[in-house]
Order: structure tokens, then C-alpha cells, then sequence
């Protein structure tokens, strides 16, 4: 059923929908009722206008992605190799500024294995 067929309520029925209220919840609590209705009201604007504030932001953000600075990504030491002959294994030249890293050599109070010699030459099996 559509209410608009009926029209706006005239100044009679008004008075009657007051007088329907008053009866219904009492003088004594109308004030606190219309309180508590004002308190809800600006709540809810509180709240419209923070979801419109967070929006326009949003908006702002995905406008200027590009204005942000990228981090710079970490630069990697880095090692060259020299071309090796075929049959060779590659030489290993270190990267100016750096230094090579030397494996640690054993204590003398330890007791193990003694290290096999290397060979110079790449091809020759090691002994062990």
C-alpha cells in the first residue's frame, strides 16, 4: 500500500499521533526519550562524517601511489668470473673493496682428520 496516496499528515493528525505518544510512554519520560534520540543523531553523524572523511582519504591514497618513495633494494656483493678455457673450472677474481673470507684452521689440541691436500690442477682427482 502506498503511503503517498494518502498525502502528509495535516496539523489534526499530528496532534493525534502526539496524543497517541504522551499516552503511551508518559510525560515524565518524553524528555528523556528525545535526549536519548538527539544523543543517537549526532552520534550517527559522528560517525557519517568519519566514513566520509576515511573515504575521501582513500580516495587521496589511490590518486598519488606514484608521489611515494620506493625503498632502495640492498646492493649484493658480487664476484666476477674470468672466461675459462675449456676442460678448466673457472677462476674466481674478488670484487674491489672486498676481502676473501678464510676458512678457519684448526687449533693444535684438537684431534681429527688432517685435511687432504689440494691439487693444483683442477682435473686430478684429490687423494682420499
Amino acid at each position: 500500500m502506498n503511503m503517498l496516496a494518502f498525502g502528509t499528515p495535516g496539523p489534526s493528525e499530528w496532534m493525534l499521533i502526539l496524543i497517541i505518544v504522551l499516552v503511551l510512554f508518559g510525560a515524565k519520560r518524553l524528555p528523556e526519550l528525545a535526549r536519548s534520540l538527539g544523543q543517537s543523531m549526532n552520534e550517527f553523524r559522528k560517525a557519517r562524517e568519519e566514513f566520509d572523511r576515511e573515504l575521501q582519504q582513500a580516495a587521496n591514497d589511490v590518486k598519488s601511489p606514484a608521489t611515494q618513495p620506493q625503498p632502495q633494494q640492498l646492493q649484493q656483493p658480487q664476484r666476477t668470473y674470468a672466461p675459462a678455457a675449456q676442460g678448466q673450472a673457472p677462476q674466481v677474481q674478488p670484487v674491489p673493496g672486498t676481502q676473501p673470507v678464510q676458512p678457519p684452521e684448526p687449533s693444535q689440541g684438537t684431534t681429527g682428520t688432517a685435511a687432504a691436500p689440494q691439487t693444483s690442477d683442477p682435473g686430478r682427482p684429490l687423494p682420499g
